[in-house]
């Protein structure tokens, strides 16, 4: 910008030359090598005009208000529409692993849960089974660990053949294998034994122990039945069921969702962002989402997760993933609103009311009234100043170069000045020898 009071203090309209600190500069910096920005044409002298008025009330009478070039924070932000989402990572849909008849559920929509809650419990004929076979097969085992030592004494005086003592030692082997084949199927349903827990054990107190295997002693005081079938459906994860298929008596296949449980207290906020603006992404990048309704209060901040290597080809947008944090619970899944991706921030940047900024045509000017307009005998007159915009909120416009705070520009009806700067235009031209 020709003659920008950023690298010529002396231009600006100020009681004192102002002293311009190196972050200026960098802050500026910043601001360009972000993105593209609106340029101006470097041969338009329009910087060296005025436009004067005959008083200070002439220039009231047309309702010029004027307003003082201030510093606030910004954020220079990729906007996109959103939709709020369970975090699959923090997400588990439940089946049963035995197919049965639901018997009791325990939970509904909405319920908190912790890690090993019993959700449900399902009537499994195979469940039933499997005990049946580790019972059998531990019977088994005690069987042919007793004919082994009672055979072994009796091999040294010949009694019982080194061959007899082989066979009754392989029978053992064979019946630990089939033990350890039983105990790999209650495994694989869930259940956690060890048969060497049961070695010294009655059968009956085996059978007992079996009976309820995987359930609280909280729930069996729940329960009332001599079945051994009872499949725990248990949450793998602490926290809300947020969906349930079941019901007493349903039969259950082992393909079918029935409960699902979230950890709501971490979220997915999921973006469709335009291609063109994908560049400017990175993972890791500060995020901001307000709500579409009830979202008058603070935006909730999150972080950039993931990048989506494809184009949708209806949308032409690229989907985007945040997490968000949830712990207040305001954030509800299928929701919609607004995410802002934070490319840059600036504590301190120059901002002017939107208005004030006109084109004409080539450049981008402000009105910036002199800074002798109040004295009694200076003339009245407000200065063409080039500028470079940068971000555009609701509350106004950034400049990044062009303006210093404290000056005073125009700014509501401000089309005034534009009219009499195009006025002066007509025929003349801008100087830039684009006219």
């Amino acid at each position: 910008v020709a003659q920008c009071p950023l690298h010529h203090p002396d231009v600006a309209q100020l009681k004192q030359v102002p002293n311009i600190a190196p972050e200026a500069f960098r802050q500026a910096e910043r601001a360009l090598v972000l993105r593209p920005r609106a340029e101006n044409n470097s041969r338009c002298k329009l910087h060296e005009r005025r436009i004067q008025f005959a008083s200070a009330e002439a220039a009231e009478k047309v309702g010029i208000d004027i307003d003082v070039v201030r510093q606030r924070p910004i954020v220079e932000a990729v906007v996109a529409n959103g939709e709020i989402r369970y975090d699959e990572t923090r997400m588990a849909r439940l089946a049963s692993r035995v197919a049965g008849t639901a018997w009791r559920v325990y939970t509904q929509v909405g319920d908190r849960v912790r890690e090993g809650d019993v959700l449900a419990l399902v009537d499994a004929a195979e469940v039933g089974k499997a005990k049946a076979s580790f019972l059998q097969a531990i019977t088994h085992v005690r069987h042919e660990t007793t004919n082994v030592d009672q055979l072994k004494p009796l091999v040294p005086g010949g009694t019982v053949s080194g061959r007899q003592f082989r066979e009754a030692e392989a029978a053992l082997e064979d019946a630990q294998i089939v033990l350890h084949g039983a105990v790999q199927a209650l495994a694989n349903l869930g259940f956690s034994v060890d048969a060497g827990e049961f070695s010294k054990a009655s059968i009956d107190d085996i059978s007992r122990h079996l009976r309820f295997l995987g359930l609280s002693d909280e729930l069996l005081d729940r329960i009332n039945t001599a079945t051994s079938n009872l499949f725990p459906v248990k949450a793998p994860i602490d926290g809300v069921v947020v969906n349930r298929t079941l019901v007493a008596g349903e039969v259950v296949q082992t393909n079918s969702p029935l409960f699902s449980v979230a950890d709501v207290e971490q979220m997915w906020l999921v973006l469709d962002v335009r291609e063109e603006d994908v560049k400017f992404l990175s993972r890791g990048q500060r995020v901001l989402f307000r709500r579409a309704s009830g979202g008058d209060g603070p935006e909730v901040e999150g972080s950039l997760s993931w990048i989506s290597t494809a184009v949708d080809d209806q949308t032409r947008t690229v989907e985007v993933r945040a997490e968000l944090p949830n712990a207040g619970g305001r954030l509800r899944a299928n929701s919609f609103g607004t995410g802002r991706i934070v490319l840059r921030e600036e504590g301190r940047a120059v901002v002017v009311p939107t208005e004030a900024i006109h084109w004409d045509g080539c450049c981008h000017v402000v009105f910036v009234r002199d800074k002798n307009y109040l004295n009694a005998d200076a003339p009245k007159f407000f200065h063409i100043r080039k500028v470079r915009p940068g971000v555009k909120d609701s509350g106004g416009t950034e400049i990044i170069v062009g303006l210093l705070p404290g000056e005073v520009i125009a700014a509501k009806n401000s089309v005034v000045l534009e009219a009499q700067l195009l006025k002066g235009n007509l025929g003349a031209g801008c100087g830039c020898g684009a006219d």
